[in-house]
């Protein structure tokens, strides 16, 4: 399955936003990116994503598409961050909370100029565990 890539800039967009807000009026906003989630990781459905939908013009297929699976992935790494740094601020612990948040916000926004972290770190995963695989069946 895939997903438009509309959408997935959408939500990398919403990501964005809703983390500079955070830093600049209160950490309680990153609630909402960390809810959304962790309840696309538990349903497997973004509500960003379905709300987008609504708003995009051409058939779904007509657009460039991206890896449901790959998106699934980077919302983990999103949403652990953002879990990170809701942790340290409410342990007042503001450089960390701080380190978190623009993590987040920064993969996002290379995301959206054409580079996918979570991608990168996805692949070398995967030829780690083939290679591993690999020198086993060699051995």
């Amino acid at each position: 399955m895939s997903i438009p890539k509309p959408l997935v800039q959408l939500n990398q967009l919403f990501i964005i936003t809703t983390v500079l807000l955070s830093l600049f009026t209160t950490p309680v906003l990153l609630l909402i990116p960390f809810i959304i989630g962790v309840y696309t990781l538990m349903t497997k459905k973004n509500p960003v994503i379905l709300i987008g939908r609504n708003f995009l013009r051409k058939p779904l297929t007509s657009y460039q598409q991206e890896d449901r699976d790959q998106q699934i992935f980077n919302q983990w790494i999103a949403t652990v961050c953002l879990g990170l740094s809701l942790l340290f601020f409410t342990l007042n612990v503001q450089w960390a909370g701080y380190l978190f948040s623009i993590m987040v916000m920064t993969a996002a926004g290379i995301a959206l100029m054409g580079f996918c972290i979570g991608c990168f770190i996805r692949y070398r995963y995967i030829m780690w565990k083939h290679q591993r695989l690999k020198a086993k069946h060699e051995g």
